[in-house]
């Protein structure tokens, strides 16, 4: 069957839309004069390493051009959302590998934002040739960081008009609320991460509200379900289900052993209960081979009469086999007993049942 050039057009465009709708183009200008043109993108993994010059988490390089204009695109990136970084450095060659230590540069730009596989970014100049200072985006999650930024912005410049313990600890809760509050109204559990990252930052001075929020407060909990929902056994969740546990701990040590009490207690019993059979069977062990050892010593009558014994012979079988008198082998088997170190014929049979 023949296909008209009309169907064939048609087929082509709608294979190639198919194509175009999966590849990615991340485009925008950086100022040419100040800055040495090698733009990088980065794809952040660990939601600590968000801010900073991590090489190992650079995942493609360009140069722009003279007017300042940089582009990537491909169809290499993951499908569903993940944090991403453009930054731009002055660093040579000869100071990257001191300055970049610790992933910090102080002559750098970077901007973060939300992305997949199918979304165009442009960053374009703000006033006065201001770059990342926007984001336009058909992913309406790509400028949430920069709305969480203005969000802590002016939460700063709020305590920064009132530096007192007590003016910080009165609006930490409110803040806290708005933030958690904005961050969940996105629908994208990546932009509470950013949120949770500033909140409980070690070196933030709202650490202590963090852990004390985290008593309390279920959000987080609710944070870590979003994230199992939306990334099942991504980074992002492993990381901060760690984390979570870790905080709790911390907060409450008395709590997190009691919850895991009945873990050590099924575990010492196992252990118990090893030791106790380990125990019984080097006992039985060594007797056994004890009994085997005084068995040598027993006279040629006494091994007969042993012999009947674990036959289950009655003292009368084992005369009339023996052609002497019951009494007779009763003394046999009372010497036998000494020897051995036994009381009965049970134990006697217990010491050479394995024999």
């Amino acid at each position: 069957m023949k296909l008209s050039s009309r169907n064939l057009l048609y087929i082509v465009l709608c294979f190639s839309t198919h194509i175009l709708s999966s590849q990615h183009k991340f485009s925008g200008y950086i100022d040419a004069d100040k800055w040495s043109g090698e733009v990088y993108l980065s794809l952040i993994e660990d939601y600590r390493q968000l801010s900073g010059v991590y090489p190992e988490q650079i995942i493609s390089k360009t140069t722009s051009d003279s007017l300042g204009y940089f582009s990537f695109s491909g169809d290499n990136l993951p499908a569903k959302n993940r944090m991403y970084r453009i930054h731009l450095e002055n660093c040579s060659d000869d100071d990257e590998k001191t300055i970049h230590f610790n992933g910090f540069c102080p002559d750098s730009k970077e901007i973060l934002f939300i992305a997949n596989n199918s979304d165009t970014i442009t960053l374009p100049f703000s006033f006065d040739k201001e770059m990342f200072c926007k984001i336009v985006s058909n992913n309406q999650n790509s400028n949430a960081f920069i709305k969480v930024d203005s969000i802590i912005d002016e939460m700063r410049f709020a305590f920064a008009s009132y530096r007192s313990e007590t003016n910080r600890r009165i609006n930490t809760k409110k803040w806290f609320s708005i933030l958690h509050k904005f961050a969940k109204n996105q629908n994208e559990p990546l932009t509470e991460l950013y949120i949770y990252t500033f909140l409980s930052n070690k070196s933030n001075n709202l650490y202590p509200y963090y852990l004390e929020d985290l008593k309390e407060n279920t959000y987080y909990d609710d944070l870590l379900e979003r994230l199992q929902k939306k990334y099942p056994d991504s980074r992002y969740f492993n990381q901060y289900k760690s984390e979570l546990a870790s905080d709790k701990f911390l907060i409450n040590p008395k709590e997190a052993t009691s919850k895991n009490y009945w873990l050590w207690l099924v575990l010492f019993l196992l252990l118990a209960s090893l030791g106790f059979n380990f125990f019984q069977f080097t006992t039985s062990h060594k007797k056994r081979k004890s009994s085997l050892d005084v068995e040598k010593n027993l006279t040629q009558q006494e091994q007969k009469v042993l012999g009947f014994i674990l036959e289950d012979r009655t003292n009368k079988e084992i005369a009339s086999s023996m052609f002497v008198s019951v009494s007779t082998i009763k003394t046999h088997i009372n010497n036998l007993y000494k020897k051995l170190n036994v009381r009965s014929r049970e134990e006697v049979k217990s010491l050479f049942t394995n024999k």
